[in-house]
């Protein structure tokens, strides 16, 4: 028998038990994701190949850099959808954004309506030098007005230890995965905290963060991860119920 872990030409890439992704970049033309619109189709299929089902892809929403309103999420939304349609590319597909939290942000809560998916969660992201030092008032502002706050790729902040991250879960904070930290793509570090936050059934969301086709390229090796197994089997992951 052969072993499930030896060859990748032996292995079905099915990322459909997961079902949706909740992290990409695939609007075009809008943050460091997807360039143009042949592009951002190109991927949709290449991730629809995968296994996925339906896609919630989540342009970066920064004042110094990404200044992407609601307004031109969803414009650029329709655009991607119409050719969609015109391809006759059957895939489920709709947006939300992942917002960096700074001060501009923080004064947004409560007087502007935020993208978000599913059960009202909302993606966001912190920055990778420090964490912002009112983290937890913003947390809980939002948590007061109906939010359920994911956080992208917790395993990338170098400044977060475990009791940190058990802290937020503790908080009511989700915590979403980047399917790339389960290959050391980002760091040996990385990996070594993403396998910790899995171990300890901390994790609730699992998202590609796919901003290009080397990305996608990628995502065969992480299905051939031990650490991928160990993931489905005891993280209880919340993409299947989007």
């Amino acid at each position: 028998m052969l072993n499930w872990f030896s060859s990748k030409k032996y292995l079905p890439i099915d990322f459909s038990i997961i079902g949706t992704d909740i992290h990409s970049h695939l609007i075009p033309s809008i943050d460091d994701g997807s360039p143009d619109l042949e592009t951002s189709i190109l991927l949709i299929k290449k991730l629809q190949s995968l296994g996925y089902k339906k896609l919630i892809t989540t342009p970066h929403v920064m004042s110094d850099f990404y200044q992407n309103s609601s307004e031109k999420i969803l414009a650029g939304l329709e655009k991607v959808k119409l050719e969609l349609n015109k391809q006759k590319i059957p895939i489920e597909i709709s947006v939300a954004a992942e917002y960096y939290i700074d001060y501009e942000f923080e004064q947004k809560i409560g007087k502007e309506k935020f993208l978000v998916f599913g059960d009202n969660y909302i993606l966001v992201e912190l920055s990778f030098i420090e964490s912002p030092k009112n983290l937890y008032d913003v947390i809980f502002k939002l948590q007061l007005e109906g939010y359920k706050v994911v956080l992208a790729h917790p395993e990338r902040y170098s400044y977060f230890m475990i009791d940190d991250y058990v802290d937020l879960v503790n908080r009511g904070v989700y915590l979403q995965i980047n399917l790339l930290s389960l290959i050391s793509y980002y760091s040996k570090s990385i990996f070594k905290k993403t396998e910790k936050l899995i171990q300890m059934k901390l994790v609730k969301f699992v998202g590609s963060d796919c901003h290009n086709i080397n990305h996608v390229e990628l995502y065969y090796k992480c299905h051939t991860q031990e650490l991928w197994h160990l993931l489905i089997k005891e993280n209880n992951l919340l993409n299947k119920s989007l």
